[in-house]
């Protein structure tokens, strides 16, 4: 069959401007205010510190979840991929979580602040002044403010940069406030002017995240205990960060198909891509994580060992034991064939077991440092905090879907070319 190059473009347009993600708006938004009645309601009882120590996890996780998908744009950017066209802004759309991300940084650092570093203000008594000042309030705060406030200024004109041209293209497929947004988004706009601020923004977010996000992992995971140190957290975390990331557009991904009605545009081609990446980045996680404990293992040193033996052994033993079955095992050996990368069931299944995996990841690393509990547990104090980001997340990206389109129609023509022109 012929490719129609103007019929398919049209009809990816017109996609692109009524994708259907009410489903997602509305349970958001009872999950938001369901958790946000939860959280309430722990901080004023004895479960106040739980509820804080939750908040953390939660923050520290999806905050990476969003910085590692504007992450996905600025590499496919700067090395041309051409093959993603069509589910590249899916990952793009958590941009609109960046204002939670950056609220609840305030709040951690203001009125959670006591909760959640009070042992490390605890365990810096006596110790040196240099220490003592670099882990400051003040400090940590102009680190991470600053740092992700720099890092989101980027990721947004980035993003902003690879939308203008598809407003252009769609613009007479929208009406009322959305047509006056696009046209006040493209006064002025200039083709090659945008391309270029594109490829540069794209090429300083790349390694601005490297170290905006060591930055929360040193000052979010590794200070809540802060005599223990690990020169491989920085990495380790915006890596998982990274493959949270890439699971999460896989789910988006087979979640589009009828929301965006693309499922004719997602080829199998196109999922077996995704899970290679997935795979791939899977294996590179698994290396981190034993590079760091090989090291610690070796050496031996209290100062060191202690923050792993927490972890993997005692009553925290079985949530490592899931970690690695979740993040590694599962994915591993779910993902090393061609066919279940292909297939939307396994590669859904096994991008959300992940998924849940890196979360559970995410509160192993926090929740040991800063607990008064003698083990884990989960309770309403727990489920607020996390009720909460979820529904705030799922909200935020709705929100996105009736403000901006929701495939390129520009770069999926590219994609679905190429695809074509290979068959």
């Amino acid at each position: 069959m012929a490719f129609d190059a103007t019929a398919v473009q049209e009809r990816l347009a017109e996609k692109s401007v009524t994708a259907n993600y009410s489903t997602f708006f509305v349970g958001g938004v009872v999950l938001a205010v369901a958790g946000a009645g939860l959280f309430g309601l722990s901080l004023v009882g004895t479960g106040s510190h739980r509820a804080w120590h939750a908040f953390h996890v939660n923050w520290v996780f999806w905050t990476g979840v969003t910085c590692g998908s504007l992450a996905i744009t600025s590499v496919h950017k700067i090395v041309g991929a051409k093959w993603s066209g069509v589910i590249l802004r899916l990952s793009q759309a958590t941009a609109f979580f960046i204002p939670v991300s950056i609220v609840g940084l305030i709040l951690i650092l203001t009125a959670g602040y006591h909760d959640i570093y009070g042992n490390m203000v605890a365990a810096l008594a006596g110790v040196s002044a240099g220490k003592a000042r670099w882990l400051s309030h003040s400090w940590m705060a102009i680190r991470m403010v600053g740092g992700l406030g720099l890092l989101y200024v980027i990721g947004i004109q980035m993003i902003r940069s690879d939308l203008l041209p598809d407003l252009a293209l769609v613009r007479t497929k929208v009406s009322g406030a959305r047509r006056a947004r696009y046209d006040r988004m493209l006064t002025g706009y200039d083709e090659a002017a945008n391309h270029r601020r594109l490829y540069r923004t794209a090429a300083i977010f790349a390694p601005l995240y490297a170290f905006v996000m060591t930055i929360v992992a040193f000052d979010g995971i590794m200070a809540l205990q802060p005599h223990w140190f690990s020169n491989l957290l920085g990495g380790w975390y915006f890596m998982g960060a990274w493959l949270a990331a890439l699971m999460l557009q896989a789910l988006m991904m087979l979640y589009a198909r009828k929301a965006a009605n693309l499922e004719e545009f997602i080829s199998p081609k196109q999922r077996h891509d995704l899970g290679k990446l997935c795979f791939g980045f899977t294996v590179f996680w698994t290396y981190l994580m034993w590079a760091q404990f090989l090291v610690i293992w070796y050496g031996n040193m209290p100062e060191e060992t202690g923050f792993v033996f927490a972890r993997l052994w005692g009553p925290w033993r079985p949530i490592g034991a899931a970690v690695g079955t979740a993040v590694f095992l599962i994915p591993f050996s779910g993902l090393l064939g061609v066919a279940p990368k292909k297939a939307p069931i396994t590669l859904g299944v096994l991008a959300a077991i992940s998924f849940a995996g890196l979360w559970l990841e995410r509160y192993l690393l926090v929740t040991p440092s800063v607990t008064l509990e003698a083990g884990p547990v989960f309770g309403l104090p727990e489920l607020g905090p996390m009720l909460l980001f979820v529904g705030l997340f799922l909200t935020c990206y709705a929100v996105f879907s009736r403000v901006f389109p929701m495939v390129s129609p520009r770069l999926a023509m590219i994609a679905l070319e190429r695809e074509a022109a290979h068959h």
